[in-house]
Order: C-alpha cells, then structure tokens, then sequence
C-alpha cells in the first residue's frame, strides 16, 4: 500500500502560492447614476488605458465595496469611475478630461496623465484594502 502523502504531493506541487484579496471601497460618490466600473492594473504598461486593465468589473448601482480574491502579493494600481450615463466608459473632454467622477489608489492628485507608481499598493499575501475617493 502507497503512502496517502505520494498521492499528495502532485497536488500541492500545481497548487498556486497564497492568493491574497483585495477590497476596494469607493467613497465620494454621487447619488444617482449609473453603475460604477472598478479597473485593477497588475503592471504600468498600458495604465489607466481600460483596455489594458487586467481586470474590470462593473458594480451594480447602490454597490461600493469590491473584494478582488486570489490575486498574487505584488503590486497593483484600481482606477474606479462612476458611469452616470450607463454607456459603459468615463466620459472624456478632448479624450483625456474625465467628465465622469473617478479616482485612483492612493488618491493621487493628478495633473496630466495619471502614472501607476503614484497609484500602486502593495498587496501582501495577508490581503489589504484600498479606499479611492471618487471625484466629479
């Protein structure tokens, strides 16, 4: 008879390291509106770019706490909007002003384009959480 830990131990080889969460809580937020969409970057290529979020998730309205289970310690930027016209993006000025409220990890006083290192939180593998202030 085999021992139990022979069989065991392919297992825990294909298991990932400890995932960590990450709760986002939004605040600021005006009543009304559409739903609010939370982006989370894992790299600065691509940031705040929507497209290159690696991932999005849009909260139903009346929603302000997202938890982001098992992610892997490091570093991460969340960019959160609220849609108020419910057309599914932040509205922009010339393409770069947003007209919608959003904000950033850290609350970041932005002037220009925003850089994922003034946004970046570190996640430890104990989880962590962030509260962005949305601004309209």
């Amino acid at each position: 008879m085999l021992n139990a830990c022979y069989y065991a131990l392919p297992l825990m080889l294909c298991l990932p390291a400890d995932a960590a969460t990450l709760t986002v809580n939004l605040d600021g937020i005006k009543p009304g509106g559409g739903p609010l969409t939370v982006l989370l970057f894992d790299r600065a290529e691509g940031f705040p770019k929507e497209a290159r979020a690696s991932q999005r998730h849009v909260l139903p309205v009346g929603k302000k706490t997202l938890a982001l289970d098992g992610l892997m310690p490091g570093q991460y930027a969340v960019m959160a909007y609220h849609d108020e016209d419910g057309n599914g993006e932040l509205n922009r000025l010339f393409g770069m002003i947003p007209q919608e409220g959003w904000g950033l990890s850290n609350n970041p006083q932005v002037t220009g384009k925003p850089k994922f290192k003034d946004a970046a939180v570190v996640l430890p593998e104990s989880g962590a959480a962030v509260t962005l202030h949305l601004d309209y």
